[in-house]
């Protein structure tokens, strides 16, 4: 039985959260909402490209199939297909491009070498 983090949950330590925190707090993506929060929605998205989700059906259904996983991938609340569409379509589009820029900026000075 594994007691360790999940391989996602691993993958999420990677995100610069102070940075994606701050941008959030920018843009008051978190404002009037009480779930998903950014970083929830931020994570259930990354989860669905990792996996190649296609649908917001196939993330709910997948999500709600590792129910007893989600605490441990960094999940606080169960995903359903209709907060996710509204998060989706109501939280600013700035959000997600400003932490596009900064995860482009941290990948090019690991290869700013050209290795």
């Amino acid at each position: 039985m594994n007691v360790g983090k999940t391989l996602f949950a691993q993958i999420m330590e990677f995100v610069p959260w102070t940075s994606f925190f701050r941008i959030v707090q920018r843009y008051s993506g978190d404002s009037g909402v009480r779930h998903p929060t950014c970083a929830e929605q931020f994570c259930v998205m990354a989860f669905a490209q990792l996996t190649w989700r296609e649908s917001l059906r196939d993330i709910e259904v997948t999500l709600g199939a590792n129910a007893s996983k989600l605490y441990a991938m960094g999940f606080r609340h169960s995903v359903h297909r209709s907060t996710l569409a509204d998060a989706n379509e109501s939280r600013d589009w700035r959000i997600w491009a400003d932490l596009a820029a900064v995860l482009i900026r941290r990948a090019r000075k690991l290869y700013v070498d050209g290795t």
